[in-house]
């Protein structure tokens, strides 16, 4: 069963007040998914963030009584993952996060083609590649945003970081991937001139 962000304040103080397991389970099944997917950004192992998030919502149970004022169960449980997350780095590896630095704001320039069935789906795995060779916090952000349709307000709170901060590697993060998907549209067009060239070539002269 699906659920709304309207939805989960309520399912979080049936769970904290009521003792409900059923309003628990699909808080798990809502946000589960996600929560994954937001975890393997930082540790990259499917495995362990599957049960980074298992252990958040298990100790969410056990101290439910203590979580009565959360206003913003989403936002909490992130937050959680992400300090689990953090956690897991420092003991079995060395990596660290790098703020990327900020930038003006600019225009994402959408050169999707609807008509092009091949086009769209290079695209879409340029698009992936893209978003994937991006800074580690500003893939973050791009997914919540993007993807999850997350606030700046949200994203600023899960990572710490302020709003406007949020907005400025959004945006830079949306020139580059403009930049790349741009230029590969440039080459699309190129190769198509150079294929009608040949083809006028290979005419027989009348």
């Amino acid at each position: 069963m699906k659920i709304s962000k309207t939805d989960t304040p309520d399912l979080w103080k049936q769970v904290c007040f009521d003792d409900d397991i059923k309003a628990f389970e699909l808080l798990f099944h809502a946000l589960n998914t996600r929560l994954i997917k937001f975890c393997v950004f930082y540790i990259r192992q499917k495995e362990a963030a599957e049960e980074i998030v298992s252990d958040v919502f298990i100790k969410c149970w056990e101290s439910r009584k203590n979580l009565t004022e959360i206003a913003n169960p989403e936002t909490y449980l992130f937050v959680a993952v992400k300090n689990q997350s953090f956690n897991y780095l420092k003991k079995f590896s060395n990596i660290h996060l790098v703020q990327i630095e900020a930038s003006d704001e600019i225009e994402f320039v959408n050169t999707f083609d609807p008509e092009k069935e091949l086009e769209r789906k290079e695209l879409h795995f340029l698009l992936d590649k893209a978003i994937g060779s991006l800074p580690q916090q500003a893939c973050i952000i791009f997914k919540l945003i993007k993807e999850d349709g997350m606030k700046y307000k949200e994203v600023a709170e899960i990572l710490n970081i302020s709003p406007r901060t949020v907005q400025t590697q959004l945006f830079r993060s949306m020139k580059k991937l403009s930049i790349i998907l741009s230029g590969h549209q440039l080459a699309s067009k190129s190769s198509e001139r150079a294929s009608s060239g040949h083809h006028i070539i290979g005419l027989p002269l009348l």
